[in-house]
């Protein structure tokens, strides 16, 4: 257990979280923030100092970033709502929601500056992010490494008008001023991209300190070796606080329609003008998409990668709302065969 102990504001507390909490809760409770997630328990961090809490069934879905209540015991009260919520569905063939961060202000979205780079990947990250409530900054990592750097860092920029963008190298301290901006006192981070593309590495540089153990890239298909195993939360030396998660090859949408709709604003916007209002964009006629791309003002990989992800989270959302509707079905069940014994036991 550490000694040194944080004020809520350092923690990222705002009037938020302050107006969840009645009077009452405010004197037999204290606020906690979930900084490390394990398989058993949470690490938390209060102005106390740190806890660890046991995690049992009886708890909500938790995961780092969240705020929680805690009685003088340190016993578990309840979860605060969420500001912003990071999730995805499970990879895998399980269907299930995965919750990834909560209570995030901005999303560094990085992507690596050689032959994983990928507007594709950029857009469905940035998908993730609008839906999730958070603020995205896209990092092109090894930028000292690519000589067409800044025409890259044009083509992520071009994809919404005010996307914020910057070309770094995640091994100059330098970068750790560029960032500066977003990482002031109370304000949360969070580092999303895929497996080896320098997330740890930035850590590193943005805590001056080898917080986050790092792997080299393998040359032969410029992929890197996974090197962060457990969502985590630090404290940097400017005030923010730094959020990192597992690389995560397989981030699949789910129920993300708004999401979407405001990372393709321009296509959205198109599809209003379109002649059916169950329009494909594909070869019906009076299509505004279609005008657009045939015009030059839209490019057709924008629109193949936004059918993709729109037919993508309109399966994956089906799929949970499925799951859910069974396991509410069977809890039904469970509830009416319990009756029914408890109801024959009485008549006995």
């Amino acid at each position: 257990m550490t000694t040194i102990t944080y004020s809520l504001s350092q923690l990222g507390w705002t009037p938020f979280f302050q107006q969840q909490i009645s009077l009452d809760e405010w004197e037999h409770n204290i606020p906690a923030r979930v900084v490390c997630q394990h398989r058993s328990c949470l690490e938390l961090l209060t102005e106390r100092g740190e806890i660890r809490l046991p995690l049992s069934p009886g708890m909500p879905p938790l995961t780092v970033g969240d705020w929680l209540l805690l009685d003088r015991s340190d016993i578990f009260a309840r979860r605060l709502e969420r500001r912003s919520l990071f999730s995805r569905r499970s990879p895998g063939s399980k269907v299930s929601e995965q919750l990834i961060a909560a209570n995030v202000d901005t999303a560094f979205i990085v992507c690596s500056l050689n032959d994983d780079f990928s507007l594709n990947r950029i857009e469905r990250y940035l998908a993730l992010v609008r839906e999730a409530g958070a603020d995205p900054l896209v990092l092109l990592s090894r930028a000292d490494q690519c000589p067409d750097a800044d025409e890259h860092l044009q083509q992520v920029r071009a994809l919404e008008p005010l996307l914020m963008a910057e070309a770094v190298n995640a091994l100059d301290p330098v970068t750790a001023q560029t960032l500066a901006p977003w990482c002031q006192n109370g304000k949360t981070v969070a580092l999303l991209g895929s497996s080896g593309v320098g997330k740890s590495t930035l850590i590193n540089t943005l805590l001056a300190d080898q917080a986050q153990q790092t792997g080299a890239i393998r040359e032969a298909d410029s992929k890197g070796r996974h090197t962060t195993t457990a969502r985590s939360l630090h404290l940097m030396t400017g005030g923010g606080l730094l959020l990192d998660t597992p690389g995560m090859r397989e981030l699949q949408l789910a129920g993300c329609e708004q999401g979407l709709a405001l990372s393709f604003a321009d296509i959205a916007g198109l599809a209003q003008q379109c002649r059916f209002a169950d329009c494909q964009h594909q070869t019906e006629p009076g299509c505004a998409v279609s005008a657009a791309i045939s015009r030059g003002q839209l490019d057709q990989r924008r629109l193949d990668s936004y059918s993709k992800l729109m037919r993508e989270q309109a399966h994956n959302a089906a799929t949970l709302a499925q799951r859910r509707a069974r396991e509410r079905d069977f809890a039904r069940m469970c509830r009416t065969v319990s009756g029914e014994a408890k109801k024959r036991k009485r008549e006995g």
